[in-house]
Formats: structure tokens, C-alpha cells, sequence
């Protein structure tokens, strides 16, 4: 099958063209690049919502909820769950898997396990191409659940839409995390397993932090849920949609798909010239050459840096400039 081929099955619908498509995706294949770039102009119908959350706050059992809540209403889902280790050792897909039974069997509800790659973010590049991959296919939400939470789990922004942050009742842990800069991060902040003792208390301690807080000119809101019976899901869902009527009526849904699209082109370069970089390291002898160098006192990291670097930017310098006459 050709790339081509595989770009009009998935636009007919084939499930099987997204599964390989996303493989094609995650693998890094050889004409991926072209894949995503082909899938591009028919994007930008889904709903992207993130998932965030510390270990334990119960995200794979909301997401299952959302993903039965959305299917009961008539919508095709992808679920992307983000894991921090490899795809290929079986655990991740198997476990949410089992922790999304609900959909099990539902052809209109597609999960995906991915990796993240190391990624300080929580996310890597191929997850947002297999956001265009669910999209372009014409699923109507598209839900992502990242690793956890921490101060650097911030790339969730870039990439949905509607970003929801998990907390868990009396969890001083997650106040704390809250507190180092993921409260700047929700558009809402759920309160999961509500039916736990002192989820009052968390109720209150996040609507004392959120106050006078905004993003945009959204505030915040923080919805109670019971993921393991279904309760507060209708509720979360009615908030989703209020936040995705905001983003469309101020124009935010615009501004920020341009955003992400200046985030994806920087990211995007980055890797193509560490890529031409670490090519041109192997050409002069490999890192190890350098380090020895270094380690001699005969250069430093910096002089090394501008003696790899000055080639490639010699060459940007000359396109720049026009041909003398």
C-alpha cells in the first residue's frame, strides 16, 4: 500500500488505515512526514482535550467515563494515552486498556497508547501528529492523557484545546504541584473522587487559589467527579462545552491554532538541525573526539559548539545573500 493509498483509506474511514497511519507516525517511518503533511488540510474539526493529573488521581477512569458519555451522545472518540515508557513492552496499552473497559469493542472509540519520548513536556511530536491522524479521520473528541503531572507538564497547553487537571481530595501533594505552576495551566480543575473524605476542603482550597484568577477571560471552574460510578461526568462534559463556546466566541480557539502552529514549526526545526548536528559531529570523529579535547583543556564546550555550528550557519548566510553581478 502507498502512502497515497493510505491517506484516502483513512479519509474514507477505514479504522485500520488510522491504526497503521499512527504506527507510521509513532515508528518515525520513512514518508511520515509526508503522511502528516497530506493529512494537514483536512484537520481542524475535532475537539482536543487534555488530561492532566498526578499518578493516581483516578485519569484513566475519567477518560473511560468521558469516552462512554461522548459515544452515548452519538460522537466518535480517539483517546491518546501518553506513557513514559516504551509502547512496545505491552504494559501501557494492556493497562489502559483494562482501565478503559467501557469501550472495549467500540469501533467508534479508538485508544492509543504512545510514549512520550522523554520529552521534558510530557508529550513529543508524534502525539500532535496523531491528534491531525484522529482528525483528519473525522473523530469528533479527542481526548489526551498525559504522564502525570509536574512542573514541566505544560505541553498539554500547546496541544488541546480545553485542558483538564485532576486533584485528588486532601492530596498535600497535589495542592503543592499545583502551587509550582500547574494552576496556571487548567481551564478546569476537577476534583476526582469526590466521595472521599475532605473533598470539600480540596474544593475549597483550589477556589481560594483560583480567585481573581483568569486565562483569558475564561475563569477557571472546578467541577466534582466520581469516575468509578459516572458522577459529575455530565457536569464536566456541560463545562468542556462552555469553555469550547468561549474559545470559539472570542476568537482564543484561533489564536490558538496559531500558537501551535508557531510552537510546531520551532519544535519541527529544532529536531531537523540537531539531527544535521549530530551528523556533522560523526563526520568530524564522534562526540567522544570533542570530549577528550575538552577534557585536555585544549578547547571548551562553547569554542566546539561555534566550530560545529559556523558551517551551517555559513550556508543560511549565503542563501540569504544575492549573487553579485
Amino acid at each position: 500500500m502507498t502512502d497515497g493509498d493510505l491517506v484516502a483509506d483513512l479519509l474514507s474511514g477505514e479504522y485500520r488505515a488510522l491504526a497503521r497511519t499512527i504506527t507510521k507516525i509513532e515508528n518515525r517511518s520513512s514518508g511520515y512526514r509526508e503522511l502528516v503533511a497530506d493529512l494537514h488540510e483536512h484537520t481542524g474539526s475535532a475537539e482536543v482535550i487534555g488530561i492532566t493529573g498526578s499518578p493516581g488521581a483516578g485519569k484513566s477512569t475519567l477518560v473511560d467515563k468521558l469516552a462512554k458519555a461522548y459515544r452515548d451522545e452519538g460522537l466518535t472518540v480517539g483517546v491518546i494515552a501518553v506513557d513514559p515508557s516504551s509502547p512496545y513492552t505491552g504494559g501501557a496499552v494492556l493497562g489502559d486498556r483494562i482501565r478503559m473497559a467501557s469501550t472495549t469493542g467500540d469501533m467508534d472509540t479508538f485508544v492509543r497508547s504512545m510514549s512520550a519520548r522523554g520529552q521534558l513536556g510530557g508529550l513529543s511530536t508524534a502525539t500532535g501528529d496523531a491528534i491531525k491522524a484522529f482528525d483528519a479521520f473525522g473523530i469528533d473528541r479527542v481526548i489526551v492523557e498525559t504522564v502525570g503531572a509536574g512542573q514541566n507538564e505544560v505541553d498539554i497547553v500547546r496541544t488541546a484545546d480545553t485542558v483538564a487537571v485532576l486533584v485528588q481530595p486532601e492530596s498535600g501533594d497535589d495542592i503543592q504541584m499545583l502551587k509550582a505552576g500547574i494552576l496556571e495551566i487548567g481551564d478546569v480543575f476537577v476534583v476526582n473522587k469526590a466521595d472521599m473524605p475532605g473533598a470539600d476542603r480540596t474544593v475549597k482550597q483550589l477556589s481560594e487559589m483560583l480567585e481573581g484568577r483568569e486565562n483569558g477571560e475564561w475563569t477557571p471552574e472546578i467541577v466534582e467527579t466520581v469516575s468509578t460510578s459516572g458522577e459529575g461526568i455530565e457536569t464536566l462534559i456541560e463545562t468542556f462545552t462552555s469553555h469550547r463556546t468561549f474559545l470559539e466566541s472570542s476568537g482564543t480557539l484561533e489564536a490558538k491554532a496559531r500558537t501551535r502552529y508557531a510552537e510546531e514549526v520551532r519544535t519541527l526545526l529544532r529536531e531537523d538541525a540537531g539531527r544535521l548536528l549530530e551528523g556533522e559531529i560523526d563526520r568530524r570523529g564522534g562526540i567522544e573526539e570533542f570530549v577528550d579535547r575538552i577534557s585536555a583543556k585544549e578547547t571548551d564546550p562553547y569554542t566546539v559548539a561555534d566550530e560545529i555550528i559556523t558551517p551551517l550557519e555559513r550556508c543560511l548566510v549565503e542563501e540569504e545573500t544575492p549573487p553579485q553581478r
